[in-house]
């Protein structure tokens, strides 16, 4: 599980409780990657941390007693950014098939031009100014913002990638890439369950004290 937090916050401490209630509702065990964090650490640190992670499990799969053959990578925000990536760089690296993809509100677009990005640009808890910074901090000035490894959702090729479930919440900035993703991969031949949860913002799922709804999803 990769975390959210912009690229340059979050932690394991902070999405603990996420982890946990993915562990018990799933009775599947979850591994939460330290991953390392932009601006001391950008592009492409986090996803080498994030494949070295998956790598290690996979290799050293008896020693954590886990079936290498379910090996399912997810995330959160920029974490399902991660994720999404991942996945495909494990494909490109011609490793043996991952078990899913759980892609939680995920950001899929460095580019950042689908109208959600717009429509909820400000007064949705996560703004656009947000938005830009953490990309700014984790891109480099140079970067092609559309190349796959910062935008999943530019990937040409989403052949062959796990099976996807994906979350997306119906005021948020990411909600168009989220759709758009789910979309991409059925036509691609990938089995995907997407869910767009009526009325909720960014980030939903973390806040199930106060919104229901996020311990249901």
């Amino acid at each position: 599980f990769m975390h959210g937090g912009g690229f340059y916050a979050g932690s394991i401490e902070t999405h603990d409780g996420i982890c946990r209630t993915l562990a018990d509702a799933s009775g599947c065990r979850v591994v939460a990657v330290d991953y390392r964090l932009a601006p001391e650490h950008s592009f492409p640190a986090a996803i080498e941390d994030g494949l070295a992670a998956v790598m290690a499990l996979y290799t050293n799969a008896a020693r954590w007693n886990i079936d290498p053959s379910r090996i399912a990578v997810g995330g959160d925000s920029v974490g399902g950014n991660l994720a999404a990536v991942i996945c495909q760089e494990w494909r490109r690296l011609d490793q043996p098939p991952l078990a899913a993809q759980l892609l939680i509100c995920p950001a899929l677009d460095a580019v950042g031009d689908m109208p959600s990005r717009q429509l909820f640009a400000k007064g949705y808890y996560l703004e656009s100014d947000m938005i830009a910074d953490d990309f700014a901090c984790y891109c480099p000035a140079e970067a092609d913002r559309s190349e796959p490894r910062l935008s999943p959702l530019h990937q040409r090729d989403l052949s062959a990638l796990p099976p996807a479930i994906i979350h997306a919440a119906e005021f948020d900035p990411f909600r168009d890439e989220a759709l758009r993703y789910g979309e991409l991969l059925r036509a691609a031949g990938v089995p995907a369950t997407v869910t767009c949860h009526a009325g909720m913002i960014h980030l939903f799922h973390a806040f199930s004290r106060f919104i229901p709804l996020g311990a249901t999803a």
